[in-house]
Parts: C-alpha cells; structure tokens; sequence
C-alpha cells in the first residue's frame, strides 16, 4: 500500500492529492459508481439505536487489506460503520463526496490548507491532546493548518532506493552517496538483459521532491515562498534529465514504481519504491536487497527520503461528527492491535505511533531496520500549503525538464508563478 508520492512527482497515492509526488489514484484503478458506501439510514434513530458511519478507503494494492478494514469496523461497537473501498479515481470521488452529507464521516487522504479554508474537515486537537508526544513532529506538521491538528497517521511510507546488492558487487560498485554517483552506477549496471535502475515510467516524476530536497532547497520556505527556484535546484532537477537520457532507465514496464515486479524479475539492479514492497522484494530475492536513500546532490547537501503516508480525516460534513471523532480515536489511537496490523502484515509500513514502532519487531532487522533509520535521518514530509494546483505545476515543470530536455531555470520560473498565484489567492 503506497502511500501517495511526495508532492513532487506521481505515484499511485500522490495522485489522489496531485500529480507532483507527494502522492492519482485514477492512473491506478476504475471510477466507481454512485453508492456512498453509508447505510441506508444515517444519524441516530429513537430508542437509542446505533448512529450510521461511512469510512472511505482507496484501493489498496496489498492483499488482505479490503477484510482488514472491514475486520477493524465490524469489532467497532458504538456505531454501524459501513467501508466503502474505492477502486478508481478515489481522488475524483471523495473531491465530490466531501461536498455533501452523502459523502464519508470518516476518510483516509493527505491534508492540503484547502480543505481547511473550504471546512472539510474539522479540527481532532481533543482527541490527540494525551498522546501528541508519540507522534513524530513531521507527522503532526503535516497535518496542522494554523495551530490546529486536522488529521491522525495510519502508516508512514518511506520512499527510498532499493538495490540488488550481488549485482553492484559484481561490477564492483559501492552504493551511490551523490546523484552523479547514481547516475554512473545506473550506467555500469546496464546490459543487455538488465537497466541499471526503475525510476517509473514517467522517467521519475517521483523522484523530484527528494532530488529538491538534496540540494538544500524545499517546496515552500518558512515564511511560504517558492523554494525550489534557485541554481542548485535547477542543478538537482537537470540532473534527473541527466539520468533519464542516459540510457539506463527502465522505460515501459508493466506496472508502475510503486510495484516491485521489475527488480523481483530480474529486470534492474536498483528501484525507486516505498518500504511497502519490502516483503515481496524478500520473498523474490531474499537478503540480497540493500537500501539507499535519494542521494545529495553534493557535498553541500543531505540524502534525502520522502516520508509519504495516508491520515484520517473527520468530514464537516457528517451529521455525526462526535461519534466519528470518537471511532477515528478508538482505531487509530486506542486499538494498538488493529495499528500494528495495518502497518506491518499487509506489506511494511512504519507506524506512526512512536511507542508502536520501537517495538515492532519486522521493522527491526534487515533492509526494513535499515529503511527505518533512513527515514528518521533524512525523511520529509508534506507541507499542507503545498496545493494540488501547485503540484501539477511543479509536476509539468518535472515532466518538461526529465523527458523533454527543456532549460530546468526556464520551467522553474513558469512553475513559480503558479505558485505565487496561489500563495497569494491563500495568505494574501
């Protein structure tokens, strides 16, 4: 289960928020049709009946997760929750269901400002006042909007890069630390039978966050201003070009990044992808999987990881807002068993809980051990002032620059104004 790209590049989830990398879902799956998902009658009836719940899920790609969330809504007994599973465009869908009361009471997305400014969703600082503490600061920044908490973490999602490590030891090749580093070593490791790395087959839209993030720059500054617009971004953004033109990219597979099919057959030596392909990496390849993070455009700078994940929203629009405040705070901050089973048998994901992950013994050996420290030292996370039409900027400036060719600084300016255009429709 990916969590969304970060906000700079597509993936399966960051599509649902934009296209730009953070985590659209439509690529990944087919519209669904009219039911809400709700029971038939909502609110709480006489007689002290039970009150309706619709939770919205997207499609996940791991098995067993459909009958793990249904699983976790059945046990819960102070209201009938029904799960809608959303196969399609759940980015499309849940845009229009938070418009009306026959939309979700409780739904999984990533928070943007917009959502606030337009009250979609409503504040969860009750509920997550005792237990703020167990919460990585960059998980609860990624959900607050003017000092408020809006969301809760269900699973963070380290975006990294996995390689074969018997292949680089053949070549005699250490595990890249620069972005020049991977680009020779993803040269090296082509042959005729096998590329030297799968970035997506967009040619690694994916990976624009992490590359920003290696030079020293960011989406937005502090103060929100455009901050990936200066020359060692442009460096960092020309050099995904570089490796795109370079010959030794995977182009044209039959799944997307986030799925490990390409290095588990066999057909690169490296692959960008989340933490989530880590069971099927090993059950393909066994211990032969070694993990890098986006490697630092130079001395200058850090490695990067993008911190990726998916948060639990309460719509403003349920009629029972208290009682599904008080089921997201009964599945994703009391039921302890239910949140480490979402995060580590259904594919590997770190829970957010810090109390949760210290003690969670898959994620503490191996290439999992080692993706976890990767993402405590060098993981981002999303900025909610960071909007889908900002992403899709920032997207089609990637996109112009990885496979087109065109001047980084040029696209870098056109992107700009898209952003100002928005940073000043939100902060004036």
């Amino acid at each position: 289960m990916p969590a969304h790209v970060p906000n700079a590049g597509l993936t399966r989830r960051d599509l649902l928020k934009r296209t730009g990398g953070l985590a659209a879902l439509a690529a990944f799956t087919a519209a669904c049709g009219g039911n809400t998902g709700r029971p038939a009658s909502s609110g709480a009836s006489g007689g002290g009946a039970k009150v309706n719940l619709a939770q919205w899920y997207h499609q996940y790609g791991e098995a067993g997760t459909q009958q793990a969330a249904a699983r976790y809504a059945k046990a819960y007994t102070d209201a009938n929750v029904a799960v809608q599973w959303t196969p399609g465009d759940y980015g499309a869908k849940l845009s229009s269901g938070l418009l009306s009361s026959k939309g979700p009471d409780v739904f999984e997305s990533q928070l943007n400002i917009g959502m606030v400014k337009s009250n979609q969703v409503v504040p969860l600082d009750d509920i997550m006042a005792d237990v703020k503490d167990d919460f990585l600061p960059g998980d609860l920044a990624t959900n607050t909007v003017d000092g408020k908490i809006y969301g809760i973490r269900m699973i963070i999602d380290p975006q990294v890069i996995y390689y074969r490590k018997s292949l680089l030891d053949k070549a005699g090749i250490k595990p890249p630390e620069t972005i020049d580093d991977l680009i020779a070593a993803s040269k090296e490791l082509t042959t005729n039978k096998v590329k030297g790395m799968f970035v997506g087959n967009d040619g690694g839209n994916a990976m624009g966050g992490p590359a920003l993030w290696s030079s020293g720059g960011s989406y937005l500054t502090d103060d929100n201003k455009p901050g990936f617009t200066d020359a060692r971004a442009a460096q960092a953004f020309g050099k995904l070009h570089e490796l795109y033109a370079s010959k030794s990219i995977l182009l044209g597979a039959p799944t997307d990044w986030w799925d490990p099919s390409a290095i588990n057959q066999g057909l690169v030596a490296m692959q960008w992808i989340g933490m989530w392909a880590v069971p099927g990496m090993q059950k393909a390849l066994g211990d032969d999987i070694g993990v890098i993070p986006f490697p630092k455009l130079d001395a200058q700078s850090k490695p990067a990881v993008y911190s990726g994940g998916w948060t639990q929203f309460v719509s403003a629009k349920s009629a029972n807002i208290d009682a599904a405040k008080k089921y997201v705070k009964w599945l994703w901050l009391d039921k302890a068993d239910f949140q480490e089973d979402w995060s580590l048998n259904y594919g590997f994901h770190i829970p957010p809980r810090k109390s949760l992950a210290a003690k969670a013994s898959k994620l503490q050996s191996g290439v999992a051990a080692d993706t976890v420290k990767l993402n405590e030292d060098y993981g981002h996370t999303d900025n909610p002032a960071w909007t889908p039409k900002m992403g899709t900027a920032f997207g089609d400036m990637l996109t112009n620059i990885i496979k087109k060719g065109a001047d980084p600084a040029a696209e870098i300016s056109k992107a700009e104004k898209t952003v100002n255009a928005e940073l000043s429709r939100l902060f004036g």
